[in-house]
């Protein structure tokens, strides 16, 4: 807010050289250009989000918060060492499967789920997780990123 109130009174200082009216015009503005220009547009420019813990229930019930808990899941090693059953009963059925391109088909040992949307006013990528497993155990998480593509609606 300091910083808001000397823009303020360097700005209304240019308009009227009186200081006490200045400063007093400075002190009174300083809120509202604060929590109602200032704050706001930090908040859009910015992609800070709040970090949750691992929570099962939440991860299936909102999955457009996802994002929130991978950061600790993936520090903690939360997931490490669980096997594709365990998995399943705390994320869910996978959301999609890795394309081999060796084989030519999906690979089943590396499961990928949507993470959402962080929040930001330039972000046009959904962020994604691949868990990889090696002899039926999570081996490791990998978070990636994604374009967001919108599908088309052709009207015949």
């Amino acid at each position: 807010m300091i910083i808001v109130f000397v823009l303020l009174f360097l700005f209304l200082n240019t308009v009227d050289k009186r200081k006490w009216l200045t400063g007093l015009i400075s002190l009174t503005l300083t809120p509202f250009a604060y929590f109602y220009m200032f704050y706001p547009f930090v908040n859009i420019v910015s992609n800070y989000h709040h970090q949750k813990y691992f929570n099962s229930e939440a991860w299936v019930e909102k999955p457009a918060l996802r994002y929130e808990m991978i950061d600790h899941t993936i520090e903690s090693d939360t997931l490490i060492g669980a096997t594709k059953e365990e998995i399943e009963n705390l994320l869910g059925k996978n959301e999609w499967l890795t394309w081999d391109d060796e084989k030519k088909d999906h690979n089943q040992d590396k499961w990928n789920y949507g993470l959402g949307i962080e929040p930001g006013a330039f972000n046009d990528n959904v962020d994604c997780v691949e868990i990889t497993f090696v002899k039926n155990q999570v081996f490791s998480l990998k978070p990636f990123q994604q374009k967001i593509t919108y599908e088309k609606n052709e009207k015949e």
